[in-house]
């Protein structure tokens, strides 16, 4: 078949889906530039297009509420006596699985910085208070701080975007990659979704591409197996992935307890939750809807459930999601097989640039596009045995999101010195401030200690002065 009959069949298929307006420059195009767009073309399943179009496009899906939506039962941070025995196991099975090569690290890094102002991947924004490490550095430190204890190197899975994949590779390559083998680090990238005017119509970004964006973190499953990742995986022997996301440096990327929890319970999908700060947070909530357990987002959950409290006037649904996962590689092999992952489309109406039928360029002032994508959250219903493991937030959770107010480099920056400082008291270092604010600039290689445990013992100073910088390497 010739480059000209698979154009003729492209214009037949985009036409019968009510799409053939997306080629109504392609004559004035370059030869490389009718390969670029046809290229986006093809790889569109264009039946799947139709169907979102009718289903989350030209309307809002109306996803219907769990008839007994409960609250979950989480394992403790810290184990009751009931529970020790359990746990005192469960950190021995996720160090054994550490040293026998049966954990990754996979990292979700797609997005960009554009809403902290800066112009690259998300995962290259300086984050740290004293050596401004970026994203990626901060957890490459912390794998190879584990990889170090483990014995062995713990293989890291990047998932980046179109828009991220080589600007990422190019900055591990500009930074040695972290000292980190670049053998054990795969990087891979996450689809791609069009974006739609309001009445269904695949917009242009350019007269020779498409208004694409990524198709989200659920995607990871599909791209996993589609990329070759899984694959490595499991010539490697890989059994667990420790999953979690560019924008939380406190995040413990590999944590013994909660893999070996997640191990010995049998659960092919584990996730870390916090108490949430006040009842309409913007992060899903953890429930058990119709005796499943699944995520429902903050958009979705009822006020009244939202603001319903217990005996103790406790939030009865404060299990707030984090984006913090421990996953069998064998659940990944099963739910994104043959026939594809079947996960919900989530719709977002957003502000998308796009040319018009003159060519002219428009930059809307409003929302003007349904963009789709999906949750790897949506995931959990269709695991055998999820479970639920509660955290700290002063000690796991402090995102950067955006440029100024909440979730910023500011209140990261403040939580990662706030923890820093914890550690230190605990290990008998004097900290200036009292109980209050630390009143120092603190900050702790994780190749020098990436959990309290892992602090004591080393060389430390017995106070340090108010006003100073510290950085402990």
């Amino acid at each position: 078949m010739t480059v000209e009959t698979d154009v003729v069949s492209l214009r037949n298929r985009l036409s019968a889906a009510g799409q053939g307006h997306v080629l109504r420059f392609f004559d004035e195009l370059a030869p490389s530039q009718q390969e670029k767009l046809v290229g986006q073309l093809a790889a569109l399943d264009l039946d799947l297009i139709s169907r979102l179009v009718e289903s989350h496009v030209k309307k809002k899906p109306q996803v219907p509420l769990p008839a007994d939506i409960q609250p979950v039962k989480p394992y403790p941070r810290h184990p009751g006596p009931q529970q020790a025995a359990l746990y005192a196991r469960a950190e021995q099975r996720g160090w054994q699985l550490l040293r026998e090569g049966r954990i990754g690290a996979l990292l979700v890094a797609g997005g960009q910085g554009t809403r902290l102002g800066y112009p690259g991947p998300k995962g290259e924004f300086p984050v740290t208070p004293v050596r401004r490490k970026p994203l990626f550095q901060v957890f490459a430190e912390q794998l190879l701080a584990f990889s170090r204890e483990a014995g062995r190197p713990i293989p890291w899975y990047i998932m980046t975007s179109e828009a991220t994949d080589e600007p990422t590779r190019n900055f591990f390559r500009r930074n040695a990659w972290f000292g980190y083998d670049p053998a054990n680090i795969f990087f891979f990238r996450q689809g791609m979704m069009p974006a739609f005017s309001m009445s269904g119509e695949l917009l242009l970004a350019d007269r020779d591409s498409l208004a694409l964006s990524p198709d989200g973190h659920g995607g990871c499953i599909s791209a996993l197996h589609r990329s070759g990742a899984l694959a490595d995986m499991l010539a490697r022997g890989i059994e667990h992935l420790s999953y979690f996301q560019v924008d939380n440096p406190l995040v413990y990327c590999i944590d013994p307890l909660f893999l070996g929890l997640h191990d010995l319970t049998g659960s092919e999908m584990s996730s870390k939750t916090i108490p949430k700060s006040h009842p309409l947070e913007k992060v899903g909530n953890f429930v058990m809807a119709d005796g499943v357990l699944r995520v429902i987002e903050y958009s979705d959950l009822p006020d009244e459930l939202a603001y319903a409290v217990d005996e103790n006037s406790h939030l009865r649904f404060s299990a707030g999601s984090i984006a913090i996962h421990a996953i069998r590689v064998s659940f990944i092999e099963r739910i994104g097989g043959a026939g594809g992952l079947q996960l919900p489309w989530h719709r977002a109406e957003k502000k998308v640039p796009y040319i018009d039928g003159s060519g002219r360029l428009i930059k809307p002032d409003k929302p003007n596009a349904v963009k789709l994508e999906q949750f790897v959250f949506d995931a959990i219903p269709l695991a055998r045995n999820p479970i639920v493991y509660m955290t700290d937030r002063a000690e796991e959770f402090s995102p950067v999101k955006n440029a100024a107010g909440d979730d910023s480099p500011e209140t990261c920056r403040r939580d990662q010195i706030r923890r820093a400082a914890r550690w230190l008291r605990a290990a008998g270092v004097s900290i200036p401030g009292g109980d209050g604010e630390p009143e120092a600039v603190l900050e702790i290689s994780p190749l020098f200690a990436a959990t309290p445990a892992q602090l004591r013992g080393r060389p430390l100073p017995s106070a340090v002065e108010r006003g100073a910088e510290l950085y402990l390497e």
